[in-house]
């Protein structure tokens, strides 16, 4: 079978790519001419496709939608490659989210540590400058891709795209996605993701869903962590599950803490199920081929 992380068939990477020491260099895909930044309102989360106004928008000034309907359309032209490609293999991606300190990395090298010995596993990191946490993650023993995009805010699926094919992608793994640290910019972006992850901190505010709730309603998993310190701080956890389910009431919650003993298995159980999920239906896409083939074969 060809190696789906090599076959994204883009130009050059629009953020800073270091893999192994190496930059490659060339200009952020929603920068643009006018200096306008602009981001995917939670209505249409699920097709990045449509146009909306963004601020300052008006029947005069129609430059803008279309700048907003061309990143959006371009970005989910990329997501959907990597997303074909990722699931011709069989792979579970994972999209994490939060809001910088919610305790990303730290969550990320404690799975590492847990599945590496029976999961092939791979990390893309993104961050605005530095290779810190992609350096963590590499003393796990997990190939891992350091994405920066200097002033930008967010991963995209077309950076991610090479970034993934530098990883030599294999089949019946999961690759880990994590994102800048930002409840905003990366919520109206799809990088192809299976699924996406949002983790809250008890640390923060308990009304963070409702405050930020782009975030929420496009993930699947809401992962409250540092469940640990809850003793310790004013953080209502029945009022932010509530408050999640608001917007999102699909959203699963997972518990964790990566300070106590047994504090993920909460989020490796929900890691395996989804893996289990993503293997069974490439088998299902498997069985329908060779059914069709076999069928062929009896009418010659």
């Amino acid at each position: 079978m060809e190696d789906a992380g090599h076959r994204h068939g883009h130009g050059a990477s629009h953020a800073t790519h270091v893999q192994s020491g190496h930059h490659h260099q060339s200009d952020h895909d929603h920068e643009n001419p006018h200096g306008l930044h602009v981001h995917s309102p939670a209505e249409n989360y699920q097709d990045h496709s449509q146009a909306s106004p963004v601020a300052g928008g008006s029947p005069d000034s129609p430059n803008l939608i279309l700048v907003e309907q061309n990143i959006l359309a371009k970005n989910q032209r990329f997501a959907d490659e990597n997303r074909s490609n990722w699931s011709s293999l069989g792979l579970l991606s994972l999209n994490l989210v939060s809001s910088p300190g919610a305790g990303k990395t730290s969550l990320l090298v404690k799975t590492l540590e847990a599945l590496r010995a029976g999961v092939p596993l791979w990390v893309i990191e993104g961050d605005q400058e530095t290779t810190n946490d992609a350096d963590r993650i590499r003393q796990t023993g997990v190939p891992a891709v350091q994405i920066n995009t200097g002033r930008g805010c967010h991963l995209d699926a077309h950076s991610v795209g090479h970034a993934a094919a530098d990883l030599a992608l294999g089949q019946h793994g999961i690759l880990f996605i994590e994102n800048i640290g930002n409840l905003v910019c990366p919520a109206g972006f799809d990088l192809g993701e299976t699924k996406r992850a949002v983790i809250l901190s008890v640390t923060e505010g308990a009304d963070k869903p409702i405050k930020y709730p782009d975030a929420f309603a496009g993930a699947d998993v809401m992962v409250l962590s540092k469940i640990d310190l809850l003793p310790h701080v004013d953080f209502d956890e029945s009022t932010a599950i509530e408050f999640a389910k608001r917007v999102n009431p699909a959203i699963e919650v997972v518990r964790v803490s990566t300070t106590v003993e047994n504090g993920i298995d909460e989020w490796l159980q929900w890691l395996r199920s989804m893996l289990r999920e993503v293997i069974a239906a490439q088998a299902a896409q498997l069985e329908e081929r060779l059914a069709a083939v076999r069928s062929r074969l009896t009418s010659l």
